[in-house]
């Protein structure tokens, strides 16, 4: 009896035993599939998304779209991606949050992210009716790839040819972009008369008749040593057509367009909230660049905050130096002083930035565990595009095989004034966006999709919070290069002011320059080409400051709560790992680390 007691016990264990482990494998098994159909989710996502903006493709490495330029003006294109964030909006909210790990709930809530705020993009009507300006426009970023040192490779006879068919591609774009602009006069979307004089000259310098010193004729100057005699000439006979027959004739056209009719109907207004709709368009401006929430007021407020604080530090500096006078005078003195112009040559600019890198080498390793493997350059900006830009990072591919670019406008070398080079260096180049865009590039734990996202106010907040490292990475020595940061911290600061007083409290051109003038030490070309630059892109200037502060709060909070258990290596690890995100998901990966650390 005992025996079969015992028997029928072990049974029953045996029983509920396998029950458990059925039902683990089973659970286990579950899983494995919610986490198969969500990165299946993730990568169809990326991959439509290359599809549709084969030129994004392009710029990540992803040669197999190199030939196509849709219309991305045209309604049949607009349907296509609205169809597209839709579709995946709604399958991603189909798995639910409890069958994810962080990691996938992370990508879960960027991914709706950028589902709902591209939507919320696609009801206003300003990127149909103004698609071009002086700073941001698709033409001048091909003008870039035409250039044939950009992202478009020119290695093989099928990447020129690929290159010839892109470019019809852009030039039906084109067509579309004046249908589309001679719409918007008729209904009140027209860009600022100002910024449509520094346009038209942009859209001349493409109509010379010179084939051989076109732009566009670039590619063919740097034929592989590969290409047989034959080769070069048929592609060199078909890049001439090319430009003399379609990209000068369509030049030519926008640029009369531009000059005839469109100067005439240009806005004697700065701000974008004298188009229709131009209140909701730059509330909705403000939460795509800064991800947050707040208003235009309480970053006007924030600005004239931040101003007052820099003035305080600029102050301390000026008594440095010994210069007597009152701050806007010492602004003055900066911007005019010819020993902080000591160069005769762009390549004595290009040099002094490399300079700066070996000065930061000995003391990366401090700050950070983790550097990219990608590689790093240091140019000079297009001088078709040159008078016009300003100081920019371009990434390399996702297979590091291009590195990342600095350009640097240098349209005059003798009046270059190096007095902020080092914080621009840290911005633009490393560790700002060369570290945060590369890291994310490499890091094989993020979905593709994540690798090419890019939220300003993370990117720019992160690129501006690296310029706070100078002296620590041994630069800032020299209380002009110190003042350098100041002067552009103040520059960010000032643009939470000019920004949102341009688009939401009615400031004028002439009131936003006047206002950086008396605040910062830029020349008065530079401001001028700043304030043109909010005027045609509004909200995009508030990302850096507001990403800035946050990363700097952060810094502190863990600072604070984990005291001698703090590393600043592993805090710019977890920073930098995640990606680029909103600044909210930051927020709670921090807090979840510092959880975790204590």
């Amino acid at each position: 009896m005992y025996k079969k007691l015992i028997f029928a016990i072990l049974l029953v264990v045996c029983f509920v035993g396998c029950k458990n482990e059925d039902s683990k494998a089973s659970a286990e098994k579950e899983a494995a599939q919610v986490s198969a159909k969500f990165d299946s989710i993730l990568n169809n996502y990326y991959e439509d998304g290359l599809k549709l903006n084969p030129i994004s493709a392009t710029t990540s490495g992803d040669m197999r779209y190199n030939y196509k330029f849709p219309d991305f003006l045209s309604s049949e294109y607009q349907d296509s991606l609205r169809n597209y964030y839709t579709k995946y909006r709604d399958e991603v909210n189909s798995i639910n949050d409890e069958d994810l790990s962080d990691t996938e709930k992370m990508s879960k809530d960027i991914l709706l992210w950028e589902c709902d705020i591209n939507l919320a993009s696609m009801e206003f009507k300003k990127s149909k009716y103004i698609p071009v300006d002086q700073m941001w426009s698709v033409n001048l970023f091909m003008g870039q790839l035409a250039s044939g040192v950009g992202a478009q490779p020119f290695k093989t006879v099928e990447d020129y040819e690929n290159w010839l068919e892109r470019v019809d591609g852009f030039l039906t774009w084109m067509d579309s972009a004046e249908k589309n602009m001679r719409e918007g006069m008729e209904k009140g979307y027209v860009l600022p008369a100002s910024l449509i004089q520094k346009v038209i000259p942009q859209m001349e310098s493409m109509t010379g008749s010179n084939v051989e010193e076109h732009l566009f004729y670039g590619p063919v100057n740097n034929f592989p040593d590969s290409f047989s005699e034959e080769e070069k000439q048929r592609i060199t006979e078909e890049y001439k057509t090319m430009i003399t027959e379609k990209v000068i004739p369509q030049y030519k056209k926008m640029y009369s367009f531009l000059k005839q009719d469109y100067l005439p109907k240009g806005r004697k207004s700065s701000g974008i909230a004298d188009i229709p709709e131009g209140e909701a368009y730059y509330k909705h401006q403000i939460k795509l660049y800064t991800t947050t929430n707040m208003t235009a007021e309480e970053i006007h407020q924030l600005g004239l905050d931040e101003v007052a604080r820099i003035s305080k530090e600029m102050e301390k500096v000026k008594k440095e130096v010994g210069y007597e006078g009152d701050l806007k005078s010492f602004f003055n003195h900066v911007r005019e002083n010819k020993e902080l112009m000591p160069f005769t040559k762009p390549e004595e600019v290009i040099a002094n930035f490399e300079e700066i890198h070996e000065t930061m080498k000995p003391n990366i390793d401090k700050l950070f565990s983790v550097t990219p493997r990608t590689e790093f350059e240091v140019r000079r900006t297009e001088a078709f595009r040159e008078n016009s830009a300003s100081a920019e990072y371009n990434p390399g591919s996702l297979d590091g095989t291009r590195p990342g670019i600095f350009y640097v406008p240098i349209p005059d070398a003798a009046t270059y004034n190096v007095y902020s080079d080092e914080s621009l260096f840290l911005h633009e180049a490393i560790p700002g966006h060369h570290y945060q865009v590369s890291l994310t590039q490499e890091n094989e734990d993020l979905p593709d999709f994540r690798k090419t996202l890019w939220y300003s106010g993370y990117g720019e907040g992160w690129a501006l919070y690296s310029e706070s490292l100078g002296k620590e990475l041994g630069l800032y020595t020299d209380p002009y290069q110190y003042f350098g940061t100041l002067g552009a911290e103040m520059h960010r600061a000032v643009r939470l002011v000019v920004d949102t007083g341009l688009h939401s409290k009615g400031w004028t051109r002439e009131e936003a320059i006047q206002y950086s003038l008396d605040n910062e030490a830029e020349p008065k070309a530079s401001v001028i080409s700043e304030i043109e630059r909010y005027m045609a892109n509004p909200g995009q200037a508030l990302s850096y400051k507001i990403g800035q502060l946050k990363i700097q709060e952060l810094r502190e909070r863990a600072k604070s709560e984990l005291g001698d258990n703090f590393d600043i290596r592993e805090y710019h690890k977890e920073v930098l790992e995640t990606g680029c995100v909103p600044l909210q998901l930051l927020e709670n990966k921090i807090d979840n680390w510092i959880a975790e650390a204590k």
